[in-house]
């Protein structure tokens, strides 16, 4: 017999506007598995069941009123949807997965969280980050690593890789999540999921966090397309003051509506080498990016191999400007001798960059994404999909990125292990992580979609379409 976990966001959401499942029923349903199941699994860094069961009831007494009435309700109206701790809440303590911050409680919510509310979601708590989101693994001093559902000795990716393990592992239906070189697409792939990283603008970071590189966006994580695209619905939209707004979909339309709706035949570029030196791609991950391709042109899709010449000058920019956001980050006073060796490391070499430098490294990114609109993906002569693997390996085990003896080389073997997920945070573009493919060891290998710079659209509309071709959300791991 289904559990409530075993229902998607959607079909929850609908079961509690039918008034056949109370939102109180359902946050107790995965308190409990929380209680029983986080401590192996590291999902969360703060638990909020208090807030959780007030929320539930603020929602259950808004659902009986709206039904009484007839008036709609947002999507997910009940729904519980954790935050990742590098997201202020206010009121709940937001550590960005350091131990310099274990007591910080933030007075005011981000934009983000605030649209969650606003949403009616119930916040079951914090979600497992790294310091400071900048590894793409989930270790850190404050809480246990996160833990693959797959695999427990096996990592569940970063830097939301807490929202990861907690959605794969049946904690929550859904999760926030977030992405500023690949952290929302990473632990995707390696947990059996699915997720999207925005275009760049699509979702406030605001009014706090506002990240000026451009590189960081906010984004879901389901384990399906049109759960992440509803949830997607309800983080986004411009705020005053944001830096950057992605176009808006035409009125009435939402990214929900692109779950049910034909893609059309599309071009769709297979990029199997990133254009790094020295990058290896695992042949588990090479077949996974394969298959999808033959599926697409199953599909009816036009289908070619892209190669691009290999560059480090892009790497080379990265590194600069993620070090400069290490750098920028708040650290209290007394607090530096907490951070992890890699973010000491990073903060160092951040405090080294010239503004000239810093600027110059922004302005390759901006003349990287020039090159992609004008040259690779124009409108209606151009790639409509870049097609690529998410990560290239299956998922490490815990603590096989990490290098605390030295860092630069553990920075060095992150690169190596993510050479095409930075890319479109570079160049903000949008791209998702589709769970296609599960090696011989039962491991979930990811695929990435890219699109052009705000659609959106056809990204989910191609990722439902593929759902529908070869269903995932049947499998269950074993930490279900």
């Amino acid at each position: 017999m289904a559990e409530l976990h075993d229902l998607t966001a959607l079909e929850q959401a609908a079961r509690i506007r039918s008034g056949e499942l109370s939102p109180v029923e359902l946050t107790e349903h995965y308190l409990a598995r929380i209680d029983r199941l986080d401590d192996t699994l590291g999902a969360f860094v703060t638990r909020t069941p208090e807030l959780a069961r007030k929320q539930a009831a603020e929602a259950e007494s808004e659902a009986a009123a709206a039904r009484r009435e007839g008036r709609a309700l947002p999507p997910l109206h009940g729904v519980p949807v954790p935050v990742k701790d590098l997201n202020h809440v206010a009121g709940v303590r937001c550590t960005m997965g350091s131990a310099a911050l274990a007591d910080h409680v933030p007075e005011t919510d981000d934009h983000v969280a605030d649209a969650l509310r606003r949403a009616g979601t119930i916040l079951l708590g914090k979600t497992n980050t790294p310091e400071f989101g900048l590894p793409c693994y989930t270790e850190n001093a404050l809480a246990p690593p996160a833990r693959n559902p797959w695999d427990l000795d096996r990592s569940a990716g970063g830097s939301s890789g807490g929202a990861a393990a907690a959605v794969a592992g049946g904690l929550a239906p859904v999760a926030h999540a977030s992405d500023g070189g690949g952290s929302i697409r990473i632990p995707a792939s390696l947990c059996g999921l699915y997720g999207i990283k925005p275009s760049r603008g699509r979702v406030s970071s605001g009014p706090v966090l506002h990240d000026v590189t451009g590189l960081s966006t906010s984004g879901p994580l389901a384990r399906t397309v049109a759960d992440a695209a509803t949830l997607l619905d309800a983080m986004a939209g411009p705020r005053p003051g944001d830096p950057y707004a992605a176009p808006a979909l035409p009125p009435g339309e939402t990214f929900a509506d692109q779950a049910g709706r034909d893609p059309g035949r599309l071009r769709i570029a297979v990029l199997t080498q990133a254009p790094l030196p020295g990058m290896e791609l695992h042949p588990d991950c090479r077949t996974a990016a394969t298959e999808a391709a033959a599926l697409l042109g199953e599909l009816g899709h036009h289908t070619e191999e892209l190669s691009l010449p290999v560059d480090d000058t892009m790497l080379h920019a990265f590194t600069r400007v993620w070090a400069v956001m290490a750098a920028n980050r708040p650290v209290p006073p007394g607090g530096e001798e907490l951070l992890m060796p890699l973010t000491r490391h990073l903060r160092a070499r951040g405090q080294e960059v010239s503004g000239a430098a810093f600027a110059g490294s922004l302005h390759t990114f901006r003349t990287l994404a020039q090159t992609i609109a004008d040259v690779l993906m124009p409108p209606g002569t151009g790639y409509d999909v870049i097609l690529s693997p998410t990560v290239a390996a299956p998922p490490p085990p815990v603590g096989g990125l990490r290098n605390d003896a030295d860092p630069r080389a553990e920075f060095a073997g992150i690169g190596r292990f993510t050479p095409f997920a930075a890319f479109y945070n570079a160049t903000g573009q949008p791209a998702v992580s589709v769970p296609l493919h599960w090696n011989a060891q039962g491991l979930p290998i990811g695929v990435m979609l890219g699109g052009r710079y705000g659609d959106e659209a056809t990204l989910i509309a191609l990722s439902a379409q593929l759902e529908a071709a070869r269903p995932w959300a049947h499998r269950k791991p074993p930490a279900w």
